[in-house]
Formats: C-alpha cells, sequence, structure tokens
C-alpha cells in the first residue's frame, strides 16, 4: 500500500493538465489548474460522488486550512491525503481554502425566491 500512494498522487498531479487540454477554450485560473487534481476524489466542483470522500465545496474557509494543514504535518493522518498536502505552501493552502470555500455546497439551502415546497397532504378522514 505505500507505494501505491506515491504513484496515486502522481497520478493524481499528472490529470491535472488533461482537464485544460480537454477544453481549452476554457481558461482556468491557477488555483483552479491546481484544484483538478483535488476533483479526482472530491468531485469536478468539490462534490464528492463518493460517500467515502467528503465535500470540499461551501466548506468553511477556516476549516479547510486547519485540515490541509494538519495533513501536510501528518496530525491528520490519511494515506491518499498526507501526500498529497505535503507539497502544499502556506499560500497553495490559503488558495484552496479560499476556492472550495467560495463554491456552492451539494447542501445549500433554497434562496428566499424559491417556491415553497407542495404542503403536506391532509391526513385521511376517521372512519
Amino acid at each position: 500500500m505505500i507505494m501505491k500512494v506515491p504513484l496515486i498522487a502522481a497520478t493524481l498531479l499528472a490529470a491535472s493538465g488533461v482537464a485544460s487540454a480537454m477544453n481549452p477554450a476554457v481558461e482556468l485560473s491557477a488555483i483552479e489548474k491546481k484544484a483538478v487534481a483535488c476533483g479526482a476524489c472530491h468531485g469536478a466542483d468539490g462534490i464528492s460522488v463518493v460517500p467515502l470522500w467528503p465535500n470540499l465545496a461551501g466548506q468553511k474557509e477556516v476549516y479547510l486550512v486547519k485540515q490541509l494543514k494538519d495533513f501536510r504535518a501528518n496530525v491528520r493522518k490519511d494515506p491518499l491525503m498526507v501526500p498529497m498536502a505535503k507539497p502544499l505552501s502556506n499560500k497553495d493552502i490559503a488558495d484552496f481554502a479560499k476556492y472550495f470555500s467560495s463554491l456552492k455546497s451539494a447542501s445549500a439551502p433554497a434562496s428566499a425566491s424559491a417556491p415553497a415546497s407542495a404542503p403536506a397532504p391532509a391526513p385521511a378522514p376517521a372512519p
């Protein structure tokens, strides 16, 4: 398993160049280019499709900074995240946290202008 982690990390980092090549008309910011590797597990928009990995979109910025710094320092141990976080600078971590916290979360509350859900049906009359 130990040998697989660097291979997985390298594969994810290599994939980061593939996304921009797939749609060259879309110019990604520097942090979006770096975040492509995160999308392999956490979803393209920070919404994971695998219950094992958490959503990053909409998380609090301070929380994301703490988690990434803890992974980088090996305080929080995870065989996939520790090698991903090790090379990150404090600026990288701050940029990732700002980027993912700015994305809409999967469970974002409906806006006030959204139509209300239909009322519950009335109970059946008693016999």
